[in-house]
């Protein structure tokens, strides 16, 4: 095969392929150098929401044929999870089945590879491909939890909608020292560790239509219905003290504190990372704009914070 060019990512991206068929990924390591591309397949499709979950691409590949369920079907099944709404999937199908009764307009499909796929131009779809996403995609690179732009238009939605909702704003404490010491490759690693804790919790205490989101850096926000909210912070608060201390060497695990410098330069001592969570409450079409939800939030931040171990505060004004 000709040299490939150089990629145009500055980082492998991440490719699950949903296919029966192993020419499918065997074309794939053709097209692209594993310096450019990792893959990940699997040869059927339930159970791959799990994956994504814990390890989520930045492309997803899925074959129309499929044993177990259609590919169309599983692309509407992936995205009706708000968390993968912006991930994007390229379906894979026969040219003859292109005549087919399908209706495109509702098929939430961000590239079509038709067979027979060569490689020369299996790569320039896919680089096209990713090469979108990476433009106009909100989510937040590291996590792939939606970003700034849909979070403040779900919060809003919900506010011109006057639907009750509870937003939660969670940060951690003690992230700066920890970067510093370890790294920031560590720090990425707690990061992804905090998004996979929220989504699963979120998503098991408020149900399908709750949200998480990355603000950005160690800020993350989730939207649920009012009457499941404390529940969900008080088991990321668990989750969260379970899992962090792991995230240390032994000796700083074990004294519960490590040594760092603070934001003038000057060393002293940083109890282990905890998380602290804000919950506002929008009841009876209180709130009329989300800067009005994020400002309140702040201030209730600023409280939990006090407080050096993780913990939760309500908004007891509309709780």
């Amino acid at each position: 095969m000709p040299e490939t060019p150089p990629s145009l990512f500055p980082r492998p991206q991440k490719i699950m392929i949903l296919s029966p068929e192993p020419d499918l990924p065997a074309l794939f390591g053709q097209a692209f150098s594993p310096s450019e591309v990792e893959l990940t397949a699997l040869s059927r499709g339930r159970g791959a929401v799990e994956l994504l979950f814990t390890d989520p691409p930045d492309l997803l590949v899925v074959d129309q044929r499929l044993p177990d369920i259609p590919g169309l079907e599983l692309v509407a099944m992936v995205k009706s999870e708000n968390v993968y709404r912006q991930l994007p999937v390229a379906l894979v199908m026969d040219e003859g089945d292109l005549g087919r009764d399908i209706d495109w307009s509702a098929a939430e499909v961000d590239e079509l590879l038709t067979r027979p796929l060569a490689a020369p131009m299996l790569r320039a779809r896919t680089t096209l491909a990713l090469a979108r996403a990476s433009r106009s995609l909100d989510a937040n690179p590291l996590t792939k939890l939606p970003g700034n732009t849909s979070i403040i238009a779900r919060i809003q939605e919900l506010i011109d909608r006057r639907e009750d909702f509870a937003l939660a704003y969670a940060d951690l404490d003690y992230f700066k020292s920890f970067n510093d010491k370890y790294g920031f490759s560590r720090g990425d690693e707690v990061l992804m560790m905090t998004a996979r804790i929220l989504v699963t919790t979120v998503r098991a205490v408020g149900g399908h239509k709750a949200f998480v989101g990355h603000v950005g850096g160690d800020d993350f926000v989730f939207i649920m219905t009012p009457d499941r909210v404390e529940a969900a912070c008080a088991a990321v608060v668990k989750s969260f003290d379970d899992i962090v201390p792991h995230f240390y060497d032994a000796e700083d695990r074990t004294r519960g504190y490590i040594q760092s410098v603070d934001r003038e330069g000057n060393s002293r001592t940083f109890p282990l990372m905890a998380v602290s969570i804000a919950v506002v409450f929008n009841r009876d079409g209180r709130l009329k704009h989300y800067g009005e939800a994020s400002q309140a939030a702040m201030t209730l931040k600023k409280k939990a914070k006090e407080n050096p171990k993780s913990c939760y505060v309500l908004d007891k004004r509309q709780a």
